[in-house]
């Protein structure tokens, strides 16, 4: 029976299944096929509940978008980088894109799918952020969204659910569907990405930035910013994401490759 049990799941994961490619390569070329079991439809509506949600509480704590001259240039960043999505996906630009600024002394900022960002003061006062850096950031957590990276963990803990649920099934177990509003708010605020996301949404990132006109370099001295904080980080081997010195090297490959963009960016500008 356990083996019946155990075929059948298999079978329904591999139904469900799809394998795609969520962005055109762009001139950093990510080309790596993705898995998913998740609907864009139902991640992107449950990730804007979730959004819903978290500016609702920044709102009850008087946090929300207390600075307006802050507000709006973060606002004219993502203005500049938003139709420049269109390299890496057709329909991006037209996304419900809302971008927000959280007051906070965390350093952190996000964008959730479908294209929800915010950004965190702390982030952009601790590091003393130029524009360029906070279109690095931007464009780092933007490619996120591109790559549907939260839609992919979703999907991954789908399976893993699935799974958990054909064993609860030859246990007698009964277990819970799926949250995507909660799943979507644990994937953007609580749980790591992996390293090869992360390296891909640099890549996307410097070239999204570069595209608008923004300094690609400017990555790498976000990171560098970065880096001198996280001491007494773990060593890479023993973290999901990369260790800032591997990671400000990719970068600097990356920004050289798209600095003709850059340049001719500044040129029509």
């Amino acid at each position: 029976m356990m083996k019946r049990l155990v075929f059948a799941g298999a079978l329904a994961l591999a139904a469900g299944c799809q394998t795609v490619q969520t962005t055109k390569p762009g001139a950093v070329g990510v080309e790596r096929e993705q898995s998913m079991l998740v609907s864009s439809k139902d991640m992107n509506a449950g990730a804007a509940k979730a959004y819903g949600q978290v500016l609702e509480a920044a709102t009850k704590k008087g946090q929300l978008n207390r600075d307006p001259a802050l507000l709006e240039r973060v606002r004219g960043v993502s203005r500049r980088l938003i139709p420049h999505t269109a390299a890496f996906r057709e329909d991006a630009p037209g996304w419900a894109w809302e971008v927000n600024v959280i007051s906070s002394k965390e350093l952190n900022a996000w964008c959730m799918p479908g294209g929800k960002i915010a950004f965190y003061t702390g982030l952009i006062e601790t590091l003393k952020m130029t524009d360029d850096e906070i279109a690095a950031v931007m464009g780092h957590e933007i490619a996120h969204a591109l790559r549907e990276h939260g839609r992919e963990r979703a999907s991954q803990a789908m399976a893993q659910g699935i799974a958990l649920s054909i064993l609860g099934a030859v246990a007698g177990v009964s277990r819970g569907g799926m949250d995507l509003t909660q799943l979507a708010l644990n994937v953007t605020l609580n749980l790591p990405n992996s390293r090869a996301h992360e390296t891909e949404a640099d890549r996307i990132g410097v070239e999204l930035a570069a595209r608008a006109g923004y300094e690609p370099l400017a990555a790498v001295r976000v990171w560098e910013k970065m880096s001198k904080r996280a001491d007494g980080a773990p060593p890479e081997i023993l973290s999901t994401h990369p260790a800032p010195a591997t990671r400000i090297a990719d970068l600097k490959v990356y920004a050289a490759r798209v600095q003709p963009l850059y340049e001719e960016a500044r040129h029509r500008r």
